[in-house]
C-alpha cells in the first residue's frame, strides 16, 4: 500500500495521521460535483419558475449553507442527501423576506453570489452573516458595484459581515472590475436580471463563465464578447427550471492530480472530471511542469466540458506560475500546486496571488508556514511564494488553519513525506470534499 491513512474525531476535532510507504496510487476515483457549478444551479433552481432537477451536486457544507438560505427565503429544495436534488423555483423577484438571519457558514460564494439577487428584491428586508473566517473576508467588492446600482446596504467598517440589505429597484450600469473575479461578475449579473436595461461587467481577463453558461441555460438574456471581457445581461428575462448535471470539480481532482504525479509507481484514472477551459489552468501549469497526464473520454455533458484524466507519476520540473490570463484559472488550485513545487526540480515562482490572502484563510501564508515545518524552502512573497523544490520533505505536526484547501494540500504533501504527518482540524476538508479521507485510503490501498 503506498500509505497508511488513519482519522482521529473528537467532538470538535479532526486529527488525520499519514505514514507514507514507497507504493504508487492506483485505481479509478470520481470527485465530488462542482462546488461553484453546485451553487449556481441551487440559486438559479430557487428563482425560476418551475422545478430543477439537479444530478451529480456536491454534498458539502458550503452548498449546504446556499440550500439553507433560500430555503428560508421560500424555496423549496430537497434535503442534500443524494446527489440528485429537486428545486421548486418561485420566480425571480419573489424571493421572501427571511424571519430569521440568513447564514452562510463558510461559503463566500453564498455570501456575494446572494448579495446580488437579495439587493434587487424591493420592499424586503435581509440579514446575512456567516462563520468566523467569512466575517473576517471582504464584501466591499460586491457591495460597492451594486451601491453603485442603487443597492441599501450596511456592513461593519471594512465592508465585513454582518450585512444588512434593503431591496431596491435597481439600476444597470457598466462595471470595469479590478479583477478577474468570478464572484463579483456573477453578483452583479444576477442583480442585473432584474433591471431595466443592460448590465455589463469587463474584466481585465475572463473569469470563471459557470454563470454565463446556466444563465443562459435557464433562459436569461445575456452576452459575452471575449475581446474585451466583457458580459452583459438584459434585465426582464424570465428564468425557467432546468435539468442541471454537475461535473466533478477539477478543483478537487487537483489533489491527486499533484499526488499521482509525485508518488512513484503511480497510474490513477480521475473520472467524469469538469474541464471548462476558465478552470484548466491546473492542467496547463502541471504540463509545465512536464507531469504525465491524459485527457480521455472527451465530452460535453449539459452544456460543461467534460474529461477522464489519467496521471502516472512523473518528476516534475518548476516553472513560473504568474499572469492575469492564468492565475484566476488556478487560484484555488495554488496551495497544492505549492506542494508540487515543494518537490519539482528547480525554483517554483508564483506570482499575482495576493487574492489568496482574502480567501478561508490567508493561503500564501499558512502554506508557506506548514510546508516550511514539513522542510520545504519557501519564501513569501508579498503576492506570492518562491519554493526552492527539490529537497525531501519530513513528517511533521501540521494544522489546516480550518481551511479546506489546505487541509487536503498537507495531507498529499504528507504522501511523499519521510514519517508520519499529523493534520490537526482535518474536518476543514469537508467544505468541499466530504469524502476526501475515504477516496484518500482508497488509492492508498487501505479500503
Amino acid at each position: 500500500m503506498a500509505a497508511t491513512v488513519s482519522l482521529n474525531c473528537t467532538e470538535t476535532h479532526h486529527t488525520l495521521t499519514i505514514a507514507p510507504s514507497p507504493t504508487g496510487l492506483s485505481g479509478q476515483i470520481q470527485v465530488p460535483g462542482d462546488k461553484s457549478i453546485s451553487h449556481r444551479a441551487l440559486m438559479l433552481g430557487a428563482i425560476a419558475q418551475g422545478e430543477t432537477q439537479i444530478q451529480g451536486l456536491l454534498l458539502g457544507e458550503d452548498p449546504q449553507s446556499t440550500a439553507n438560505c433560500f430555503r428560508a427565503m421560500g424555496a423549496t429544495i430537497s434535503e442534500l442527501n443524494s446527489e440528485r436534488v429537486t428545486v421548486q423555483g418561485i420566480g425571480l423577484g419573489q424571493l421572501q423576506e427571511p424571519a430569521n438571519i440568513l447564514e452562510a457558514g463558510n461559503s463566500g460564494t453564498t455570501m456575494r453570489l446572494m448579495l446580488g439577487l437579495l439587493a434587487s428584491q424591493p420592499q424586503r428586508f435581509f440579514t446575512v452573516t456567516g462563520d468566523a473566517s467569512l466575517r473576517s473576508r471582504p464584501m466591499s467588492r460586491v457591495i460597492h458595484p451594486l451601491q453603485q446600482m442603487g443597492a441599501q446596504i450596511w456592513s461593519r467598517t471594512g465592508g465585513y459581515a454582518p450585512l444588512a440589505v434593503q431591496g431596491q429597484f435597481l439600476k444597470p450600469i457598466h462595471f470595469h472590475s479590478p479583477i478577474a473575479s468570478a464572484q463579483v461578475k456573477s453578483c452583479i449579473l444576477l442583480a442585473g436580471l432584474l433591471t431595466e436595461g443592460a448590465t455589463t461587467v469587463t474584466e481585465p481577463s475572463l473569469s470563471r463563465d459557470h454563470s454565463e453558461r446556466m444563465l443562459r441555460a435557464f433562459g436569461a438574456n445575456l452576452t459575452v464578447d471575449p475581446e474585451t471581457c466583457s458580459v452583459t445581461v438584459i434585465g426582464g428575462a424570465s428564468l425557467f427550471g432546468q435539468s442541471v448535471i454537475v461535473p466533478g470539480d477539477i478543483s478537487s481532482a487537483a489533489f491527486w492530480l499533484v499526488a499521482a504525479s509525485l508518488v512513484p509507481g503511480s497510474d490513477l484514472l480521475i473520472q467524469n472530471v469538469g474541464v471548462n477551459p476558465t478552470r484548466t489552468g491546473v492542467l496547463d501549469v502541471l504540463t509545465a511542469m512536464e507531469a504525465d497526464i491524459t485527457w480521455e473520454n472527451q465530452r460535453e455533458v449539459a452544456g460543461e466540458p467534460v474529461a477522464d484524466l489519467r496521471v502516472r507519476s512523473s518528476v516534475l520540473k518548476a516553472c513560473t506560475i504568474s499572469g492575469e490570463a492564468l492565475i484566476p484559472r488556478l487560484i484555488d488550485e495554488i496551495p497544492i500546486l505549492a506542494v508540487a513545487a515543494s518537490l519539482a526540480q528547480g525554483t517554483t515562482v508564483i506570482r499575482n496571488a495576493a487574492e489568496l490572502r482574502v480567501k478561508e484563510s490567508d493561503r500564501l501564508a499558512v502554506m508557506a508556514t506548514q510546508l516550511t515545518k514539513m522542510g520545504a524552502n519557501v519564501t513569501e512573497r508579498p503576492d506570492g511564494l518562491e519554493i526552492i523544490g527539490g529537497t525531501a520533505l519530513i513528517g511533521a505536526e501540521v494544522d489546516s488553519d480550518t481551511d479546506h484547501r489546505i487541509a487536503m494540500s498537507l495531507a498529499i504533501a504528507a504522501l511523499v513525506a519521510q514519517g508520519i504527518t499529523t493534520i490537526h482540524r482535518a474536518e476543514a476538508a469537508a467544505v468541499s470534499y466530504p469524502t476526501f479521507v475515504n477516496t484518500l485510503q482508497q488509492v492508498c490501498g487501505n479500503l
